[in-house]
């Protein structure tokens, strides 16, 4: 049985939003190169050096998961560790992928308020043990925005970057959901990245309104070396390449990929509204990009769900995760909202 109601689970149950599809429509005309020497990955590259502004490195992957692993894999060896938060993705749900690709490379997690690293948090971890019986620190990696929501502002970011320059590490920012970030700060995505300190930016485009794909950015180009070697090792190299790229053309072009964001946001700003003053409901935490933690009865949890709501519960008991999506509609978020009242004020 096939329901297409929209949900909250996660913004991997959208679909593809119009400017990628028709980006994606317009490329399958005629025949193109191969493995990315068309016009399209090249038109999609020069689009993401325009809005970052500057000359970096840019290479194309299916999903966020190869897309983090093979650009911590660039960044250390096999007898190196990556500083990272307890509840960072590349920790908590990616299936063991970055210790995988860069062959043994181990990640050291720290305490995370808020889901995010801070830059004595880092400096603790990096010396926590110098030894040759250690791996030795040379990775620090961001969730931008967090698992739990949280935005990195710029000056975090310095602050980290400059914490990794005296202590020789390098930052690599993971962002699934860095569009949403840029959306909340109003900050030019070069502010949040290369300017603020960031050598590899892992956007995120799935999340997004793209159907697949995530696109890597280097800024220290040092550091790209060989890389387009490591993404044809790891089956990430598409013999059609075009169809992974186009669709960036489609977001980035006009802006559609900070619209989408801002959408995305407002939904869950509006919702997180919507239920501040029931009974019951607690925010769990501040909503800075587009997703609203909630901490709610169990009882109030299953009857959410007997009514259709589909939605993750993995922060502990009576903590639930809604998420917004590039094409959420004000409507089926007030519909969620009066069902939380609902429910929660019949227990």
């Amino acid at each position: 049985m096939t329901d297409n109601s929209q949900q909250f689970a996660s913004d991997n149950y959208s679909g593809i939003c119009p400017e990628a599809w028709a980006a994606m429509t317009e490329a399958n005309q005629g025949h193109a190169r191969a493995y990315g020497d068309d016009e399209w990955t090249a038109r999609a590259a020069d689009h993401f050096r325009a809005l970052f502004e500057t000359d970096c490195e840019v290479f194309f992957a299916f999903n966020g998961t190869a897309a983090n692993s093979l650009a911590l894999a660039a960044l250390c060896q096999s007898y190196h560790s990556v500083i990272c938060s307890e509840t960072a993705h590349v920790e908590t749900d990616e299936c063991g992928a970055p210790e995988f690709f860069s062959n043994g490379s181990k990640l050291l997690v720290a305490p995370s308020p808020d889901g995010k690293l801070s830059a004595d948090a880092v400096r603790l971890i990096a010396n926590k043990r110098q030894d040759i019986h250690f791996p030795k620190p040379r990775v620090v990696t961001l969730t931008q925005a967090t698992e739990v929501g949280s935005v990195y502002r710029p000056e975090e970011i310095r602050a980290i970057s400059a914490t990794c320059r005296e202590l020789g590490l390098h930052l690599h920012m993971d962002g699934a959901r860095f569009s949403n970030a840029c959306a909340f700060l109003g900050c030019s995505p070069a502010e949040l990245t290369w300017k603020a300190g960031v050598d590899v930016l892992c956007f995120g485009g799935t999340k997004n309104g793209m159907a697949v794909g995530e696109a890597i950015l280097f800024f220290n180009r040092d550091l790209a070396e060989d890389f387009d070697y490591r993404c044809k090792q790891a089956g990430q190299l598409a013999s059609k390449m075009r169809f992974l790229s186009a669709p960036w053309v489609g977001l980035l072009q006009d802006g559609a990929w900070l619209r989408h964001a801002e959408h995305a946001n407002a939904c869950a700003r509006h919702l997180a509204e919507c239920v501040a003053d029931v009974p019951g409901v607690r925010l769990m935490f501040p909503v800075e990009a587009n997703g609203v933690f909630l901490q709610m009865p169990e009882p109030a949890l299953e009857a959410l769900r007997d009514r259709g709501w589909r939605f993750y519960t993995f922060i502990g008991s009576g903590g639930a995760r809604f998420m917004c999506s590039w094409d959420s509609q004000m409507e089926r978020v007030d519909e969620l909202a009066r069902d939380i009242r609902d429910v929660v004020g019949g227990l």
